[in-house]
């Protein structure tokens, strides 16, 4: 027997995971209605994973197909060991992005956009902090064949660094410094 989701029940402010009171504010400040703001969450979500999932989806095809070359049998240790980690890492970023699309398959119609926005979130979240050190492996790899080692790894530093500061140090110093936050009213 399977168990329907109760649809009838309003949500209260301490929904536990998923509740919808951040949302429901957001929705009064903006003149929305909870749906719509739900619905533009997701959208939003939907953009920026359009973004993140069409890069990650060249460097897989990019990594996948350099096994398939002639000069890959020359990869030394090191070459072959950052091949692998930057392959696993962009396969696993792939899955994480893939994983709302599921995850709204599998919740659809069920009254439960609010947890699909959150787990969303948190998935696109996850997901980039896997393309970053991909990103940066695959350049690592890329120079390290193309100009040395020393070059490679002064060149993914920078990357990984550039990746740090614009990803996730800058914005959380804008979240946490209430900067550029509209008044209610």
């Amino acid at each position: 027997m399977r168990r329907q989701p109760p649809v009838d029940r309003e949500p209260t402010a301490t929904g536990g995971r998923f509740d919808p009171a951040l949302a429901a504010r957001s929705a009064e400040s903006r003149g929305e209605t909870l749906d719509q703001v739900l619905d533009r969450n997701l959208n939003e979500l939907l953009q920026e994973l359009r973004v993140a999932f069409t890069g990650v989806q060249i460097l897989f095809a990019f990594l996948m197909t350099l096994a398939f070359t002639q000069r890959f049998s020359e990869l030394d240790r090191f070459q072959l060991t950052i091949y692998t980690v930057t392959l696993l890492t962009t396969a696993l970023a792939t899955l994480v992005f893939i994983a709302p699309v599921s995850f709204h398959r599998l919740v659809f119609r069920r009254r439960q956009k609010a947890a699909l926005v959150v787990i969303a979130d948190r998935l696109l979240i996850v997901g980039l902090a896997m393309l970053a050190p991909a990103i940066c492996g695959a350049l690592l790899l890329i120079l390290d064949v193309a100009l040395g080692r020393w070059q490679a790894v002064l060149g993914s530093s920078l990357t990984a660094l550039v990746a740090l500061l614009t990803w996730y140090v800058l914005p959380l110093a804008v979240r946490r410094g209430g900067h550029g936050v509209v008044p209610d009213g």
